[in-house]
């Protein structure tokens, strides 16, 4: 088609501009129609739907006018025994200034105004030590040169945080005093030690992490966290156009609980004691390292426990050195020295190779191609076995290790070394055992060859003092749930008997030469409880490190172990004192007197009170396939008595089923995926018995009546027989 033919068919078509503008009226009529149409069933979609491009609008409307916030559950509070606060929730407040003019309630203006700035500036000062020009300063930096607002609110550095109840207190009345306002306060959720130093790393401390929730950071707040926390809560309410609270509009939605109490066995008044008496040593003989403890001889009740370095868990003071997070008495393992002898005199006169009166040539003994030396190079000449103990002899004790053969590592084992406490606070150490090389089997019956952990050493020494019972370290005395009123009450836990009664007596009866024999105590006269006797061992311990041992006039481990009475103790206290500047001599009887004759006049003032006895059910939790040390310490830690049987690694089977209920401090026996050896079951009833033999599938049969006395299969040996003879009584 040519270009002339196409442009007279255009003509042709063309209208009239009359007729030109009625169209585009019509198009236009038509669309503004059509829109309106569209609009419509869109207003129509939106409301009857009540979303819009997927989000809900009821959702938006709540998320303007509806607040939420969490309500945080309260931390259980860490008492001692007599129910004295060790730890407990505080909290703390930081301050702000409003400065935005839109911070109104009706006419009333809320938020601080530029003429009391300096009236705002002096009560900081006054009550939080803020310098006023400081104060000012910062007032001023959040308004423009025009009066106006530049910030929404402005805060006060460091010295405007961790402001207690009290003071805020007195800056919210000193405001309205003065007839001004402005300042406000955010809480923060924050966790109090009222004692300082106090059993620092055994109550360790908690702190807020980024959503302000408390986390226990090391002993019992670490270990018993998950009882501690309680769960926390929530609720909500309306708010206004300004985003603030309505008043009356708060609705709970979710209540918080509580975290549960525990009380300890500490004693708030020994172990401020024990604190003041430590500080005064540590300044006086500046050791690397000093530990103590002070048990209860017939319970195993932990009273009191330090060590130094310490710190405050409220101010975080001392944390920065190198030692201070680690706790010595359950992390460390070290070579304990001569109170080691206490076990090695008390395994010989229980298997009767023991002579009190036998004499022997002291100074030094050839074992294999070892030569071992008396620490006096026998500068006393002839002793008697008894001497041997009193004088600290290691040839007396080589000598009846020799005799004992292959029963000392068995009883090594007995009294609990090379095992846990399965205390349950966090890093404990199971020590090491001597290996069977003969050298090494000789020097563990003076303490060298061997680790240990002070809790093992306490364990141990309460066989000696508590007739032959061997009792387990005790430091929770009850846990309350605030929330149902309950509690789980924990009784003392017999262990094992290493030794008979008769056995005990006597190794008491000469360890008392150690303080009160003229010629022939390593510690004569330096050790006192007016009107008590008292059995002692002191211990004087190398010190290995990577391989060798050191060397210098104080590069040793100073140790003593004290019982008293000596007839029937009370009390059992172990000190420790690593590498002294200056070790003179009773240095730590400048601790052990004072204490122990404090701890005698608490004895004698205390009123006799029933045992309590707790009725409470405890779930069993399933702990098949966990560590060995993280079951039996978990156990432990919720109300059951924990056995564990065998040395292996992880737990197997357990005598009662996952999610069944059992009395609190009813035995839990642990079967773990290592040899079998019998646990020391005298004491135990015959239901615990027939659980035990369930699980090790042996036979068993009984005679008489009552507790067992009696068992066909020793302590610690490896059960390879099928058939279990037990004598009750």
């Amino acid at each position: 088609m040519s270009f002339k033919r196409l442009k007279r068919k255009i003509r042709k078509k063309n209208l009239t501009p009359m007729n030109n503008r009625k169209k585009v009226g019509v198009i236009l009529f038509a669309t503004s129609i059509g829109l309106f149409f569209l609009f419509a069933v869109r207003m129509i979609y939106v409301v009857a739907g009540g979303h819009v491009a997927g989000t809900s609008l009821k959702a938006k409307t709540e998320e303007l006018y509806h607040g939420g916030e969490v309500v945080k559950a309260k931390r259980g509070t860490i008492y001692d025994r007599n129910g004295e606060v060790i730890a407990e929730d505080a909290t703390s407040y930081s301050v702000y200034a409003i400065l935005s003019e839109s911070y109104v309630s009706g006419e009333e203006k809320l938020y601080a105004q530029e003429k009391n700035f300096d009236e705002l500036a002096s009560i900081l000062h006054k009550y939080l030590g803020i310098k006023e020009k400081s104060a000012l300063k910062t007032l001023k930096s959040g308004v423009n040169s025009d009066g106006t607002s530049r910030y929404y609110q402005v805060e006060f550095g460091n010295k405007g945080k961790n402001i207690s109840e009290e003071t805020k207190q007195n800056i919210e009345d000193a405001m309205k005093k003065a007839k001004v306002k402005g300042l406000y306060f955010t809480d923060h959720t924050d966790r109090m030690y009222p004692n300082g130093n106090f059993a620092s790393h055994f109550i360790g401390y908690a702190q807020p992490d980024k959503k302000e929730n408390l986390i226990g950071m090391m002993g019992v707040e670490a270990a018993y966290d998950d009882v501690l926390k309680g769960k926390d809560g929530k609720i909500v309410y309306q708010k206004d156009e300004n985003q603030r609270p309505i008043p009356g509009s708060v609705a709970e939605e979710k209540k918080a609980v509580d975290g549960e109490d525990i009380y300890t066995t500490l004693d708030a008044g020994l172990q401020g004691y024990l604190e003041t008496l430590m500080d005064k040593v540590n300044s006086e003989a500046k050791p690397t390292e000093m530990t103590a403890m002070l048990m209860q001889a017939k319970t195993g009740d932990i009273l009191a426990m330090s060590q130094r370095p310490t710190f405050n868990p409220e101010t975080k003071e001392g944390l920065g050195e190198s030692d201070a997070w680690r706790n010595f008495l359950i992390e460390d393992s070290y070579e304990p020295g001569s109170t080691m002898k206490v076990f090695t005199t008390s395994a010989a006169v229980n298997e009767g190779v023991f002579n009190e009166n036998e004499s022997y040539v002291s100074g030094k003994i050839q074992v294999a191609d070892a030569t071992i030396n008396d620490w006096d190079l026998g500068k006393k000449g002839i002793l008697t076995m008894r001497q041997a103990l009193s004088w600290s002899s290691n040839v007396g004790m080589v000598k009846l290790e020799e005799r004992l053969g292959d029963r000392w590592p068995e009883y090594v084992k007995r009294f609990g070394f090379g095992q846990s406490t399965y205390s349950g606070l966090p890093g404990e150490s199971k020590g090491t055992l001597p290996t069977s090389n003969i050298v090494d089997q000789a020097m563990s019956s003076y303490g060298q060859a061997i680790g240990v952990t002070n809790f093992q050493m306490m364990r141990g020494f309460t066989a000696v003092a508590n007739d032959g019972k061997m009792l387990q370290p005790h430091y929770i005395e009850k846990v309350s749930n605030p929330n149902t009123g309950k509690e789980i009450v924990t009784r003392p836990e017999v262990v094992g008997e290493p030794i008979t009664a008769e056995t005990a007596q006597k190794v008491r009866e000469y360890m008392r030469d150690t303080v009160e024999s003229e010629n022939y105590g390593s510690a004569y006269d330096q050790y006192k409880v007016p009107g008590y006797h008292i059995s002692a061992k002191t211990g004087t311990a190398q010190i290995a490190e990577n391989g060798r041992y050191l060397t210098g006039e104080t590069a040793y481990i100073y140790s003593i172990a004290l019982m008293v009475p000596s007839e029937d103790p009370e009390y059992i206290l172990y000190l420790t004192l690593k590498q002294p500047q200056e070790n003179k001599e009773g240095i730590m009887g400048e601790i052990a007197n004072p204490l122990l004759s404090r701890a005698m006049d608490f004895q004698n003032n205390e009123t006799d009170s029933a045992d309590e006895e707790s009725n409470t059910k405890v779930t069993v939790e399933d702990y098949r396939n966990l560590t060995t040390s993280k079951a039996a310490a978990d156990a432990n830690k919720r109300g059951v008595s924990a056995v564990v049987v065998g040395n292996g690694d992880k737990i197997i089977k357990q005598s009662a089923k996952p999610g069944e209920k059992v009395m609190a401090n009813e035995h839990l026996i642990l079967l773990t995926d290592g040899k079998k050896e019998m646990p020391d079951v005298r004491g135990w009833s015959k239901a615990d018995i027939l659980k035990l033999a369930n699980l090790l599938d042996i036979d068993v049969s009984f005679k008489g009546d009552g507790y067992c006395t009696k068992q066909s299969i020793a302590p610690y040996v490896e059960v390879s027989k099928k058939k279990l003879k037990i004598t009750l009584g």
